[in-house]
């Protein structure tokens, strides 16, 4: 069964259990959608909703029978705000009929890659392989499978002139990018220096009280993350099938604020707004309005 089932209820749920939930969704989804997949085969979305905007979502197509068959299903929860507004790479993942967005976000240093959640959306812009979407924005959530809630880190006056050393760092690095000498030789300077300011505070402090949020990829798959980030809002949900606890997380990394669902019984701590969130998490995103192929 999928790994992050768990984080939208299904903790404690048996094979069987879920055979049937299953056998359920296909003789009466809460709801359906059709298109056409690449090959122009009629291509289904059924889901199946546990709680507000959560749920499983199972795809596949008819056969001449009309029985459904099923390719692969997903645990899902949809963000409720735009998380950011850039320029995403849409790609087609090779072994199904699902797809991946990219996104390069100066704030987090790295290409964030997260799992689309709307596949009739994103397949008319990147049928063939490939899209490309300007200023898309995006709502971001991440389905958790372990986490804990941290005491938030002392401000100091490093953090009150954080906003602008973004900007300025984000200003060079784009300068970087088109060749400018000079920038690439401040970044250089800020890199050593900063290491050099973690190296030292090491020696007396803990990781945790120097950076204050990151988000870093964990293992090898490319939409996995580990993040630390301060909760700005949460709510409960009740899984209506199984009557387990859901806590959905507000939390802001780097700057950018993504809705973080996980089991009650996997959350280790009270989360509470000004705590910090700290887990491994499965990143999903989905694109809000309309957007054009370039």
């Amino acid at each position: 069964m999928h790994n992050f089932l768990r984080s939208i209820g299904f903790r404690d749920i048996t094979r069987e259990q879920f055979k049937k939930i299953m056998e359920q969704m296909k003789q009466h989804p809460d709801s359906q959608k059709m298109s056409m997949d690449a090959e122009g085969n009629q291509y289904v979305e059924l889901k199946k909703h546990v709680a507000r905007d959560m749920g499983i979502a199972m795809r596949g197509t008819y056969d001449e029978h009309d029985h459904f068959q099923m390719e692969y299903y997903f645990p899902y929860y949809v963000g409720q705000d735009v998380s950011l507004v850039n320029n995403i790479d849409i790609v087609k993942q090779s072994d199904k009929d699902s797809y991946q967005g990219i996104v390069e976000d100066m704030r987090l240093g790295i290409d964030l890659i997260f799992f689309m959640q709307d596949l009739f959306k994103e397949t008319s812009p990147a049928r063939d392989q490939k899209g490309h979407v300007i200023n898309g924005m995006v709502k971001l959530s991440a389905l958790a499978t372990s986490g804990k809630v941290l005491l938030p880190r002392k401000q100091t006056q490093m953090d009150k002139k954080y906003e602008k050393l973004v900007r300025e760092r984000t200003d060079l690095v784009k300068a970087a990018r088109l060749g400018d000498q000079s920038a690439i030789e401040k970044i250089t300077l800020q890199e050593m220096d900063t290491y050099a300011m973690i190296s030292r505070r090491l020696h007396k402090e803990d990781i945790l009280s120097i950076a204050s949020t990151y988000i870093m990829p964990n293992g090898i798959e490319c939409d996995k993350y580990t993040i630390l980030g301060d909760i700005v809002g949460y709510r409960n949900y009740i899984n209506r099938e199984t009557m387990e606890m859901i806590h959905c997380l507000a939390v802001e990394c780097n700057g950018i604020k993504m809705d973080v669902v996980i089991n009650e019984r996997d959350l280790l701590g009270e989360p509470l707004i000004g705590r910090r969130f700290k887990g491994d998490v499965w990143m999903q995103g989905k694109l809000k309005g309309d957007f054009q192929e370039v």
